[in-house]
């Protein structure tokens, strides 16, 4: 015959709180207060229905916390079979994040707003961003500097191996400035270039010791260079831009290279007669060498930069706007021997100048103002920097002008 306490009902309400009896799955008794129907039904069910606790270190009304499994996908969850993975409607963000970083089409549009240096980084962030990131577009005006050193690698038996350039063709680069390198230097860039020889179309050469003969055989090698710089390259010599210029060069700048003279200008006014830019720092070139442009340059050279060529006067002035009348940007920035005449030949000679760069000439004044503001009526940029022989602000020469003065 059955007890009173063999007929109590398995959930009995006892101060506010109900006793659960031991469980046969072993998880013991749990007691919970009023007022919490949800988890009160959850808890009281029937023990044929699986049950999914907490930790018991945990409140009664939290979710457990997904795994890291769980939220890198389901591909790499290592989660059993046997348990019940949280929906993914659970976890919208951190799968559409996943899918957003991922997505060529959007990185093809997000990765424009950082710079060259921040995309350097972001190449080894994965696979995917490497190959969005190593799109020609994403480096077009960019010019890798490559040091001499830095051409080769140590090999365990003490030899030296020219480094690999491929990420570099990769990213379809067509400039370079290569900083103290030799002949057998460019020979090794131009072999392992795949690019060198008709991709790249400027090269830029600093404190090199490139000779006539390297001179001659990068030019050759290199059918599409139309830009060359040679920036304090002192063994070559003018018998070598003879022999190694090419008709196909369109700019050319030359800098403190102590072997450029008169005759150096005459190699550079036969040999290239589509040149449209010229950039020279030469403090052997006179007023001759202005004489030397062809009448095909005349209508093809648009830029002049004469920076530091101390022996050119008004005479060589004189010689140059004849010969070259189509300027619109003209440099004689420390050609100190300059005065208020040669400044009223070019105003008077060059009116489609742009661009004109006076600084560091002591001998003008402010009366070659006068002539630039009466004469040269599409000058966009004006640059006065270290005149000492005018009083000239910007308001004095605005009066005549609307130019940007520098």
């Amino acid at each position: 015959m059955s007890t009173p306490s063999d007929l109590k009902s398995p959930c009995v309400t006892r101060n506010g709180m109900v006793k659960l009896p031991p469980q046969p799955n072993g998880l013991g008794s749990a007691s919970i207060t009023k007022g919490t129907p949800a988890a009160k039904n959850r808890l009281c069910q029937s023990s044929s229905v699986p049950t999914i606790l907490p930790p018991p270190s945990l409140p009664y009304h939290l979710e457990p916390l997904p795994t890291a499994a769980s939220l890198l996908g389901p591909d790499l969850d290592t989660s059993p079979v046997t348990a019940i993975k949280p929906p993914l409607r659970q976890f919208p963000k951190t799968l559409l994040e996943r899918q957003l970083v991922l997505d060529e089409k959007v990185l093809n549009r997000l990765l424009w707003y950082f710079t060259t240096a921040e995309k350097c980084i972001l190449a080894q962030v994965c696979k995917t961003w490497r190959k969005v990131l190593y799109q020609p577009m994403f480096w077009e005006g960019v010019t890798p500097i490559l040091h001499a050193k830095e051409l080769y690698t140590i090999l365990l038996n003490g030899e030296k191996e020219f480094v690999s350039l491929q990420a570099f063709a990769l990213r379809g680069f067509q400039s370079f400035c290569l900083v103290g390198v030799s002949d057998l230097d460019i020979c090794e860039f131009i072999d392992n270039y795949p690019l060198s020889k008709k991709g790249v179309k400027s090269v830029s050469l600093k404190r090199s010791t490139i000779t006539d003969a390297g001179l001659e055989v990068m030019l050759e090698q290199m059918q599409g260079l139309m830009h060359l710089e040679l920036s304090g390259c002192n063994d070559f010599t003018e018998a070598g831009l003879w022999s190694s210029l090419n008709a196909r060069l369109t700019s050319l700048s030359v800098s403190d290279c102590i072997n450029v003279a008169d005759d150096a200008i005459a190699a550079i006014s036969q040999l290239l007669p589509n040149l449209s830019e010229l950039s020279l720092q030469a403090y052997h070139v006179t007023d001759t060498a202005m004489a030397y442009f062809t009448a095909k340059q005349g209508y093809t050279t648009h830029t002049l930069r004469l920076n530091s060529c101390w022996e050119i006067t008004n005479h060589g002035v004189v010689n140059m706007v004849h010969s070259l009348p189509n300027l619109t940007s003209l440099s004689l920035s420390g050609c100190s021997k300059i005065t208020d005449d040669g400044v009223e030949l070019v105003a008077e000679n060059l009116r489609k100048l742009r661009s004109l760069d006076l600084s560091w000439c002591p001998r003008i004044t402010d009366m070659a103002l006068e002539y630039i503001a009466c004469d040269l009526h599409k000058l966009e940029e004006l640059v006065l920097d270290r005149l000492i022989g005018t009083k000239c602000c910007d308001n004095n020469i605005s009066v005549y002008t609307n130019i940007s003065v520098h």
